[in-house]
């Protein structure tokens, strides 16, 4: 009962969180049956253990004031950036493609993802950064070290083994320089620079594709597929596949645990679980999920503007619109509005340190939300 007097920030957040993850459990369950019956049960206790885990994280961050993550941004992005040259020249490569998305470490026996960390960790160095720089003439010159290059730099370790979170991290990086009010002229000039960095990358790859392993084909044959619908292509079995447990689902869906297609389609308990959820619980069901991630957008906007400090304005911005970006992108996807790009649905699907940082941005969202209730509640008793 103690935890709970504790809880504290956002009620619709908490509400909505909780709902997803809780809700999870059943598509996941389900949708593990394609991994053969032994599985199953162990697939689902380990994703209720990693709710559970993250679920934690999330309780844990919002008791901490959210201007402390000011100075560990200081700290780990320094780190990941390591971790990301290190992921970089490990020299894994799987079917002639980049394979260095992770890192092992060995006595946990646990596997994660660099860019996960590097994701939320630079959006809230430059919050930070931005927040202190507000009255200050913002040059493209005196910005560049602490500001472009560190964002130029992570897209550039991560481009060649995950173009789609690439793309994610400068769109949201921009995002925030955006909100922060610095000229188009720059941000225009940061467009130039990502598109330099990519035709660099790719004239490289050209001119030397067994020194720099990396996943262009895969790229340019889900963009090419997908414009011309091959049907022999993977991604587009993939995406058929999606499209046809939807349509299956109608609009009440066949039943819990019923889906016929989780046994054909590939990844249906990460990148393609909408479409178990469409298909076993009907396209209601699927657009409150989709609903739940629009509340979770107006809060975010809501507790950003409410905010009486420039850096919880923008970190607010931060951590939270990615989560809700990754997840209209994941269900995009499914419905074949975008080609495939491998994000898994946020608070949905299984994982591993990629929901403990959506859990953890919740948390730091929270802990915004938190502190624009306790001034508000000051302000009235003054």
């Amino acid at each position: 009962m103690s935890i709970l007097k504790n809880i504290r920030g956002d009620k619709a957040i908490w509400i909505v969180v909780i709902t997803l993850a809780i809700f999870s459990f059943l598509p996941v369950y389900s949708a593990s049956s394609n991994f053969g019956a032994n599985l199953i049960f162990s697939n689902i206790i380990k994703h209720i253990s990693i709710i559970f885990i993250g679920i934690m994280i999330m309780y844990s961050t919002h008791l901490v004031e959210y201007k402390y993550f000011k100075g560990l941004s200081l700290i780990i992005l320094p780190l990941v950036i390591f971790l990301l040259f290190f992921a970089s020249f490990q020299g894994n490569v799987m079917d002639g493609a980049n394979a260095n998305r992770w890192l092992n470490i060995p006595i946990l026996e646990i596997s994660f993802q660099p860019s996960t960390l590097a994701s939320i960790f630079l959006l809230i160095y430059l919050s930070n950064f931005l927040s202190k720089e507000k009255n200050k003439s913002l040059s493209f010159i005196k910005t560049f070290l602490l500001m472009w290059f560190p964002i130029i730099l992570i897209v550039a370790l991560i481009l060649p083994s995950n173009f789609s979170t690439a793309l994610l991290i400068f769109i949201m990086s921009t995002m925030i320089i955006f909100v922060a009010g610095y000229k188009l002229k720059h941000l225009a000039t940061l467009f130039f620079l990502f598109v330099l960095l990519l035709s660099s990358f790719l004239f490289a790859v050209n001119k030397f594709p067994e020194i720099i392993p990396n996943r262009v084909d895969t790229w340019t044959n889900r963009i090419e597929n997908f414009v011309k619908n091959d049907l022999d292509d993977t991604s587009n079995y993939q995406i058929n596949r999606a499209k046809a447990a939807i349509a299956n689902g109608k609009i009440f869906g066949v039943g819990a645990g019923k889906s016929s297609m989780k046994y054909v389609l590939p990844q249906s308990t990460s990148d393609f679980i909408y479409s178990i959820i469409a298909e076993e619980y009907g396209t209601i069901i699927a657009f409150i999920i989709l609903l739940l991630y629009i509340v979770l957008l107006f809060r975010i906007i809501i507790i950003s503007y409410k905010s009486q400090t420039k850096f919880g304005q923008l970190v607010s911005i931060a951590v939270g619109i990615p989560v809700v970006f990754q997840a209209f992108t994941n269900m995009a996807v499914a419905v074949q509005l975008i080609p495939v790009t491998g994000q898994p649905l946020p608070l949905v699907s299984t994982g591993g340190t990629s929901i403990w940082i959506t859990f953890l941005a919740m948390g730091i969202l929270l802990s915004v939300s938190k502190n624009n209730i306790n001034y508000n509640t000051v302000e009235l008793d003054g």
